[in-house]
């Protein structure tokens, strides 16, 4: 297993994936590019200026928990603001995941600064879609310390703290 991300010569960050943790972490990025994949229903032409007709929070808790309202006690407010903004961060956050599949792709992953950013967003993406899917709390670890290993949820959790540990060795690199 993965001892995460580490600084390399040049001020690179590098990362060693045994070839499983690769597929698995290649899965879950397709995953999230598929999962955001489907924009909000509007005007193509509005579209291409980044805005959306959309103003209702997405229905998927995943893809409410990546795109937000950006005002909670204000519905109209958080309307408009998904209008301007939804698409934009669409945009970001894919590209962020098209950054983490090309380095992926890579037999031996270094990064300069701008592609670790990009990492750092997706994996921080990963573990939001699957935090909300899987119900994180605070009592994650005791909840997942009273599982089985037989039980099909242990598998997620264990992805889940590791996405974790790629995540902090990333931003402890970027330091």
């Amino acid at each position: 297993m993965t001892n995460g991300f580490r600084r390399v010569g040049d001020g690179r960050i590098g990362l060693d994936l045994a070839p499983e943790e690769g597929a698995v972490l290649r899965g879950l990025v397709e995953q999230l590019l598929e999962l955001m994949e489907a924009l909000p229903a509007g005007d193509p032409g509005l579209a291409e200026l980044g805005i959306s007709e959309s103003t209702e929070a997405p229905e998927d808790p995943a893809l409410a928990r990546l795109f937000p309202d950006g005002y909670r006690d204000d519905p109209d407010a958080a309307g408009e603001f998904r209008r301007y903004t939804e698409s934009g961060l669409r945009d970001g956050k894919r590209e962020a995941a098209e950054t983490v599949l090309k380095g992926l792709a890579e037999t031996k992953i270094v990064l300069d600064d701008v592609q670790a950013h990009a990492w750092l967003r997706c994996l921080n993406d990963l573990r939001l879609t699957l935090g909300t899917r899987l119900e994180v709390t605070e009592d994650f670890y005791e909840r997942a310390e009273e599982l089985d290993w037989d039980d099909p949820r242990y598998a997620l959790y264990a992805v889940y703290d590791w996405l974790g540990l790629l995540q902090d060795t990333l931003v402890r690199s970027l330091w």
